[in-house]
């Protein structure tokens, strides 16, 4: 794991300006830092180094392929690595290797097959720079659902890149100017979907795609190398004809193989461990592959509702592993909150970010990288939104759309109790299909129109999704979420968090192998009778007995809305939600903020949009850091 930067066409000050951004991504690469540029400074390439495999100065980075031609920076791991290493070799394409990195190996295994021939190939988390010395072209590429991060853009002519937002902002050139339109899709989500950010002309590379420039470098062209969707509609295509039992031999095999891969490092390796399905499935793997035992990490909370640990710490003893928990006060979870500003560098308000980044630092004191459960509710029908919507859309589309409209009409901006149950129906009136039903279930569209002043909600992958893509519309949300929520929220969540004290996060379930199998099992082996995740329980209780299992799923969650209204933060975010401040700002509708605040405050009516308010002021009033 590290942070890779650069930029194209800046020859003044192209010191000062790649130094200043290396700096400001030391949280992600603390062990070491290189730079370089080409003759004529066109191009810059910079890199912050955290040490997980060769840990010598033969990894260090930016590398330089032994022709001379290829100069990289790379963030991630690759899993796969040894056996192209090994192909390689076996075809003579190269004689030996400097070092033991998957970078050498992915640097020469690009210049002897190409980007996009490789990229097919290799499994792992990653972000990269490439350049071509010779034909001065300038690739960027990222795994194949977005766990690695890479945003890019252009200043006037300029070309810019980093790991990072807050990185590009750290560019003398740069230009601060918000993108009203992006700002609308946050506070409908939380978090910013790809490709928009916070800023006009700076974008997100998209998961699974590879970026081109050539000199002069003012033109890019992307295209995809791997996609989600494409992956699953062949899956569903060529459906698993075996049964449920031997679609769980099929998975563990799977989940054996990813797990066994992303356990290599040449520093200590750990997993987090709520309790969960998901997480217990990933230890319990890892465990079973392990002579001596590995180490877990989970967190706990006073609060009996929001704590999983004392599970955690079951499912440990019963597994057998080196157990590390730490219970977290209300108020040592609220001094995270300042943090998360510089941590994300965008407006992000998940607040489940706060405990991601508590049990990150409990782990960072014993490990560098950890294993992670997430990835599992998307993939196996985890998540009770996907059958609860399709039983809502079954009930809706009996309702002729006019009396929907009409019915909506007539109850539209009641506030006594009677009416106030309508209020979801409401949201959801105005569907016409099953899949804008789940845009408007979890966008707050309604809401986010109103909250930016100029802002038009734009076009984004929910409202682009085509309609009927999948046979069942479970398996059309699934896809959904992997293609925004989970590599847009999640995977933000998680490498921020993790990153923030220099702790790599590898995600098993993420595997390619693993995610093209899933989608070829029928909707039945993950959900049926009541019972989300069958396949994968039927895995898990191999290792486990059923009955530990048996509890309700919490999540990974907090009472923010009691802290902000009865507890300590109320100060804190009165300060922000300030009427004469906003309208200063000249950014967010003011009456429309304080009446949001003021409904919360008096009746306890709370919006997930008041903790989405308060993270973009916090950051906007932060940013410069």
């Amino acid at each position: 794991m590290c942070g890779i930067a650069g930029f194209c066409n800046m020859p003044d000050r192209w010191k000062e300006n790649i130094n200043r951004m290396n700096d400001r991504m030391l949280h992600r690469g603390p062990d070491a830092g290189g730079v370089w540029a080409n003759e004529d400074k066109t191009v810059v390439l910079g890199h912050r180094r955290l040490s997980i495999l060769d840990l010598s100065p033969a990894g260090a980075q930016p590398m330089i392929s032994a022709s001379g031609r290829f100069v990289i920076v790379l963030n991630g791991e690759l899993y796969n690595y040894l056996s192209l290493q090994k192909k390689l070799i076996m075809e003579k394409k190269i004689s030996a290797f400097r070092g033991t990195s998957d970078t050498e190996v992915l640097l020469e295994a690009f210049e002897v097959y190409g980007v996009e021939a490789v990229l097919k190939q290799i499994k792992g988390m990653f972000a990269f720079a490439l350049y071509d010395r010779r034909d001065r072209k300038l690739f960027l590429g990222r795994d194949r659902i977005g766990e690695k991060p890479l945003y890019y853009g252009f200043i006037g002519n300029q070309f810019v890149f980093a790991s990072d937002i807050a990185v590009i902002r750290q560019n003398l050139y740069f230009n601060e100017e918000l993108d009203r339109d992006a700002l609308a899709l946050y506070f409908g989500h939380g978090y910013i979907p790809s490709p928009f950010t916070i800023y006009k002309n700076i974008k997100k590379l998209e998961a699974g795609n590879i970026l081109e420039l050539e000199f002069p470098f003012t033109d890019v062209k992307s295209y995809k190398y791997w996609d989600v969707m494409e992956i699953a509609q062949k899956g569903q295509e060529d459906l698993f004809r075996g049964s449920e039992e031997e679609a769980a031999d099929e998975l563990e095999r799977l989940l054996k193989e990813s797990i066994k891969g992303q356990m290599r490092a040449d520093v200590p390796v750990g997993a987090f461990l709520s309790g969960g399905v998901d997480s217990t499935t990933v230890a319990a793997v890892m465990q079973s592959l392990n002579t001596n035992k590995i180490r877990t990490f989970t967190i706990g909370f006073e609060n009996a509702d929001y704590n999983e640990a004392v599970y955690a710490k079951e499912t440990a003893d019963y597994l057998g592993t080196e157990h590390t928990q730490r219970y977290i006060s209300d108020r040592e979870a609220q001094e995270v909150i300042p943090k998360l500003a510089g941590m994300y560098g965008e407006p992000f308000a998940d607040s489940s970010q706060i405990p991601t980044y508590l049990v990150s630092e409990l782990a960072r004191q014993s490990v560098t990288v950890s294993l992670s459960g997430d990835g599992g509710d998307e993939l196996f029908c985890g998540y009770p939104r996907y059958h609860r919507l399709e039983r809502h859309w079954n009930l809706l589309k009996r309702i002729p759309y006019p009396i929907r409209i009409a019915v909506r009409k007539t109850t539209a901006g009641r506030t006594d109790s009677r009416w106030r149950k309508l209020e979801t129906a409401n949201r959801y009136f105005p569907a016409r299909s099953g899949i804008q039903l789940y845009e408007f279930a979890t966008g707050f569209r309604w809401m986010a129109g109103q909250m930016v002043k100029g802002a038009d909600f734009p076009e984004y992958r929910l409202t682009q999704y085509p309609e009927g893509y999948m046979k069942q519309l479970p398996e059309d949300y699934m896809l959904m979420d992997l293609q925004m929520y989970h590599p847009d929220d999640i995977l933000v969540k998680v490498d921020r968090a993790g990153m923030a004290v220099s702790l790599e996060s590898r995600i098993p379930f993420l595997d390619r192998d693993l995610m093209e199998f899933v989608w070829r099992l029928p909707l039945r082996y993950k959900y049926s009778d009541n019972v989300e995740k069958r396949v994968l329980k039927k895995v898990l209780f191999r290792y486990v007995p059923e009955h530990m299992m048996e509890r309700k799923k919490k999540g990974f969650s907090i009472p923010i809305d009691r802290w902000i209204r009865d507890g300590e933060l109320r100060a804190w975010a009165e300060s922000l939600m300030n009427e004469r401040n906003i309208k200063e700002q000249g950014i967010l509708n003011e009456k429309y903020v304080s009446e949001l605040w003021g409904n919360f405050i008096r009746s306890g009516k709370w919006y997930p949009q008041i903790w989405y308010i308060l993270m973009f002021e916090e950051w906007y009033q932060r940013r410069q850091e």
